[in-house]
């Protein structure tokens, strides 16, 4: 306590100035002698924990804005500095520092200081944070950015140039330096801009070297001279003008942007880069040439560098479709982006390429855009499908184009029984895709099932099933497929039928596990809901509702290929009901499902089924099932065990 006390004495003068200047009262000094107290106490632990520190450093910046308003209300005129002027700014300050000390690993931490720093104006002391923030984490753009932004803004290009290029050299695979090396010579382009405008420096040749040039081409100047000339043309002299101008008419142009955003290109070659930059130069404001000429480049290396890449590709087309066209100008644009993207993925690309088409057509397809728009990029890609073998077979294409076929249907513009024809057409042309097999059966269930009922698309659906192939389709797609029917319009019952017959399904095929561990985990769900609360003020009613949970917990184990996650799911859906405050029948179940979650995952069962008895007020029982689980597990596994559990303790 020695460290709080010396703390305590270094508080009082900056308090006794506060009391003299009428800013704080003796019983509000007295308040925040006493918090400075707890916090101190907190801080000297033997373990110490961050969020000690940046309560702490938040109280001072409260105390610092009261004081602030305080004096602004007071509206006293200037007075002598004294030492309650920068107390809490100081000790916020320190508060940091003693953190660091502790966690200097903590890059967040280091943030967090250096923008306490920079918003109380310590432009000294930011660049000292930075300096030793880099010197422990070379590696880490964040603080790269954040320095080379306070030289900017302390008018230091040089330096912060210097800065970004040292982070590049250690980061050359971070998107984020590259991107804000590209934002901070644009920067540097207009600031120079401005400058010159306000000094009169164009960037073109000078009236009057413009008219030594023009002088120098005739021949009689070189044989009588000029008549107005007092002293000779020296070329050394003409040529350093000219080449002054050329330098300022190609930095103007976006030279160095350009040098720039090509190195980047070289030390990072991938689609994420050119989004970076492509978003940066839209949205910076920098003079409209310099942006066309810089954003042409930036494209001309997408080609160059990224033909045949998906994005790159989308990147391209989007290009034409810039934020502020409108009107007649928009529809222009639209069609130069749908065109050209046809063109690109009609050329023999690969599905990536295809699938960025469909997507693009998908995407404004879905804006809010005129009709007719709409209507003419999905015969956009009607068209390609019918005239391309390679994009025919497309499961993408194929899946987009009967989706927002479906979408025209329910418009009134296009016919459904066309729609259904054109579904049960593709699937025969994709019968090993999931996603045209799940446009089709959005098809048949909103037109087609109408007359025929709800079996025909059950038998349609299980159709897709087996169709498609598990070693060629990925775990989104089949989830996505079996999933479709499992929520229809009906009873709980008719759900739940419905679940029990695709788990047998899925159990029929190895590969298929994860797929029935997901099934299982909806049939729980759905069980949960059908099953109704039980009366927590009836032990009959409690018994009841027990039942019928053991009964599912064995069943499930019996029948079906359990797995740790799905016992966990169990377990989380019945401890969340409301059993009564003193319900044995819960504790039944819950014990229950911990036995057979156990053989799965002793590990998460064990400190699942200790932290319920501990916050059921059974500690004792809670410590001896540690024990016991410590025990069952191997070394590794016991000190996990015994680490997470002390973590539960802690927080009770």
């Amino acid at each position: 306590m020695e460290r709080v006390q010396f703390q305590q004495e270094q508080m009082l003068d900056e308090l006794k100035d506060l009391v003299e200047k009428n800013l704080f009262t003796q019983k509000e000094t007295k308040q925040i002698m006493k918090k400075r107290t707890a916090f101190e106490t907190a801080l000297v632990r033997r373990v110490a924990k961050k969020a000690d520190f940046l309560r702490y450093a938040s109280y001072e910046m409260g105390l610092e804005q009261l004081r602030r308003k305080r004096i602004e209300r007071t509206k006293s005129g200037p007075s002598p500095p004294t030492v309650s002027d920068y107390a809490f700014v100081r000790r916020q300050f320190h508060v940091f520092e003693r953190a660091l000390k502790k966690f200097k690993s903590d890059v967040g931490l280091w943030i967090q200081y250096i923008q306490v720093a920079k918003r109380e104006g310590a432009r000294a002391l930011v660049g000292r944070i930075t300096a030793r923030a880099l010197q422990l984490h070379p590696n880490q753009p964040a603080l790269y950015v954040l320095a080379a932004s306070h030289e900017l803004d302390h008018l230091s290009p040089s330096a912060a140039r210097t800065l970004l290029q040292r982070g590049i050299r250690l980061n050359a695979d971070s998107v984020d330096m590259w991107r804000e090396y590209v934002r901070m010579e644009l920067g540097f382009v207009e600031s120079l801009r401005r400058r010159w405008d306000v000094l009169g420096i164009n960037a073109q040749l000078s009236d009057k070297g413009k008219g030594k040039a023009d002088d120098l081409d005739d021949p009689s100047y070189r044989i009588m001279g000029g008549r107005h000339e007092t002293e000779p043309i020296q070329d050394s002299d003409m040529d350093e003008e000219v080449e002054g101008a050329q330098a300022r008419r190609e930095i103007m142009q976006g030279a160095i942007v350009k040098s720039v955003i090509t190195s980047a290109v070289k030390a990072l070659p991938k689609i994420e880069l050119f989004e970076a930059l492509n978003t940066l130069l839209l949205e910076y404001p920098t003079q409209p040439s310099v942006r066309a000429v810089v954003m042409d480049h930036l494209y001309e290396l997408l080609r160059c560098t990224l033909p045949d890449n998906a994005g790159a590709i989308k990147l391209l087309a989007n290009r034409f479709l810039v934020p502020e066209l409108k009107g007649e100008a928009f529809v222009d644009g639209l069609r130069s982006a749908n065109e050209e993207m046809m063109q690109s993925v009609g050329e023999g690309r690969r599905e990536p390429a295809l699938q960025a088409y469909a997507a693009f057509i998908e995407e404004w397809c879905g804006a809010a855009i005129d009709v007719n728009l709409k209507q003419y990029l999905i015969l956009s890609l009607g068209s390609l499908i019918a005239r391309s073998e390679h994009a025919n077979a497309s499961p993408s294409l194929l899946a987009v184009h009967l989706r927002l076929l479906i979408t025209l249907a329910e418009a009134g513009l296009v016919d459904p029984a066309k729609v259904v024809r054109t579904g049960r057409k593709y699937t025969t042309k994709a019968p090993k895709s999931a996603y045209v097999w799940l446009a089709r059966l959005g098809a048949e269930k909103r037109f087609a099932a109408t007359d025929k009922g709800r079996d025909v698309v059950d038998t349609i659906w299980g159709e897709a099933r087996r169709s498609v192939l598990v070693e060629e389709s990925s775990e989104e797609e089949l989830e996505k497929l079996w999933t479709w029917g499992l929520f229809p319009e009906g009873s709980v019952t008719e759900r739940l039928k419905i679940h029990e017959g695709l788990l047998k399904e899925s159990m029929r095929d190895g590969r298929l596990r994860g797929l029935h561990e997901t099934l299982l985990i909806s049939f729980v769900r759905t069980a949960h809901e059908g099953r109704g609360k039980p009366d927590s003020g009836l032990t009959s009613d409690q018994a009841e509702y027990s039942a019928r949970w053991l009964h599912s917990v064995r069943h499930m184990a019996r029948v079906y290929l359990t797995t740790g996650r799905v016992w966990q799911q169990v377990f989380s859906t019945i401890e969340e009901e409301d059993w009564g405050s003193e319900s044995r029948e819960k504790r039944q179940v819950l014990g229950e499902v911990f036995e057979k979650w156990r053989q799965k995952d002793e590990l998460e069962a064990t400190l699942e089924w200790a932290r319920w008895l501990l916050s059921s007020g059974k500690g004792k029982e809670a410590t001896e099932a540690v024990v016991v689980g410590c025990r069952s597990i191997g070394e590794e596994g016991r000190v996990e065990l015994e680490r997470r559990w002390m973590g539960i303790v802690g927080r009770s």
